[in-house]
């Protein structure tokens, strides 16, 4: 009796090690339908249709009013006419693409209620609130 009580033990523990590692997620295991890994800080650009990381691009804006005690920030990416401009926002669930226009001779990059201009760094507003800027 005491044999089959510490097989059957032994039995349970294993079978949970076993279940509880198929559960355990793998590092790395969380692409997106592009292959890019969310985990390592990799989203989807569809400017360079690539994977890239956000904090690693070269113009990157931080938020213009932070309101706890850390500061957001984003990147933009050019398309190589400068025509499309990809925006990366917390609060949107992949890049936004703005289009290049002109009024009264100065241009910018327009998206619905997005709007990137530049005057002596880029701005980003949404609904006409300044919601990003570069330092």
């Amino acid at each position: 009796m005491k044999k089959n009580t510490c097989c059957t033990l032994l039995f349970i523990v294993l079978n949970i090690s076993v279940f509880s590692q198929n559960l355990a997620p793998k590092v790395g295991a969380d692409k997106d339908k592009h292959g890019c890994i969310g985990s390592a800080g990799y989203t989807y650009s569809s400017i360079k249709n690539d994977c890239i990381r956000v904090f690693e691009q070269n113009i990157r804006l931080t938020e213009a009013s932070p309101k706890g005690s850390f500061t957001s920030m984003t990147s933009i990416i050019f398309s190589k006419d400068s025509l499309k401009v990809e925006v990366f926002l917390p609060n949107y669930n992949r890049g936004q693409i703005l289009n290049k226009k002109v009024s009264n001779g100065k241009y910018y990059w327009q998206k619905g209620n997005l709007v990137l201009k530049r005057k002596k760094g880029f701005e980003l507003f949404e609904n006409s609130k300044l919601i990003f800027k570069q330092s």
